[in-house]
């Protein structure tokens, strides 16, 4: 319990440093600043070639989503989900060593070219993702986490991070053994990243791109959209899941397209009684009654 307990408390100083290190030191692999410089561009994008006209600069929710963005991806790992993640991934490596388990690798694709690599990476992780995605609306206590996410109501850069602490620990959880079991051989995933985060911006952001006939490809905001529309086709719990590559929903039939997007209601059903504000929406899950 002593390793662990140091394990735990050096995971807070440590990502303080990790942290300091990013704002203080620039680089090309400072994510950081490349969150910054790349929610600038979308967001100078959507202001010189809007797809909703009348929508202002300062969307609905602007601030609040630039806060959920930090709050994310940066304090939510300070305050505790890194000492958590560094502990469980500990401790699933001492589970192994009772029976003499040094890893579970396997696929090892150590020895391939780091391209390679890194696509295979981008694949399967999509793919796990695409997954988790539809059990994220299709089971009633994980929508109830997810409904934080689709209570954006004008669509921005920003809303791409508007979601509750509580996916990023069923994401990472539900990805961690089977990337685990892949011996991938570089440790800078780096590329990877920032390619995904710039997907995510575009697909929520005020531009109109359908990226032509990579569309079948590539999530684009004219397919996303539909995924956030207030009122779904009969039936269905959701359209559009695809994260950053469309095409797990063209091959599965989950695909919805009917018409522009542009101007459709967004949100869920009843929204309207759903909290406005941070820490009241990321408290609902655990207090509403029906969970």
């Amino acid at each position: 319990m002593q390793r662990y307990y140091e394990l735990f408390i050096g995971s807070f100083t440590g990502y303080w440093n990790y942290l300091k290190s990013e704002i203080l030191y620039p680089s090309w692999h400072n994510y950081f600043y490349w969150l910054i410089g790349l929610s600038l561009a979308v967001w100078l994008l959507e202001i010189a070639i809007p797809w909703r006209k009348g929508q202002s600069v300062f969307r609905r929710d602007f601030w609040l989503d630039g806060f959920y963005m930090f709050f994310n991806f940066f304090l939510f790992s300070l305050v505790g989900y890194n000492a958590l993640s560094n502990i469980g991934v500990q401790a699933f490596n001492d589970f192994l060593s009772l029976f003499s388990i040094t890893n579970i690798v396997a696929l090892n694709v150590a020895t391939w070219p780091k391209w390679s690599q890194l696509l295979t990476m981008f694949v399967i992780a999509d793919f796990i993702q695409w997954n988790v995605h539809r059990l994220l609306h299709k089971v009633p206590a994980l929508w109830e986490f997810h409904k934080v996410h689709h209570s954006v109501k004008e669509m921005g850069f920003a809303a791409h991070l508007r979601f509750h602490w509580m996916e990023t620990i069923i994401y990472k959880s539900i990805q961690y053994i089977p990337l685990a079991m892949i011996g991938f051989g570089i440790d800078d995933f780096f590329l990877i990243h920032i390619f995904a985060v710039a997907i995510g911006h575009l697909n929520h952001s005020n531009l109109y791109i359908t990226y032509g006939p990579l569309k079948y490809l590539f999530n684009n905001p004219a397919m996303h959209i539909w995924h956030h529309a207030k009122h779904l086709p009969d039936g269905s719990y959701g359209v559009n899941y695809g994260l950053s590559l469309s095409i797990w929903d063209y091959l599965f039939g989950t695909v919805y397209l009917p018409s522009s997007g542009r101007d459709i209601e967004l949100g869920f059903p009843k929204d309207e009684n759903f909290p406005k504000r941070f820490f009241t929406q990321i408290t609902y899950p655990f207090i509403k009654k029906n969970l």
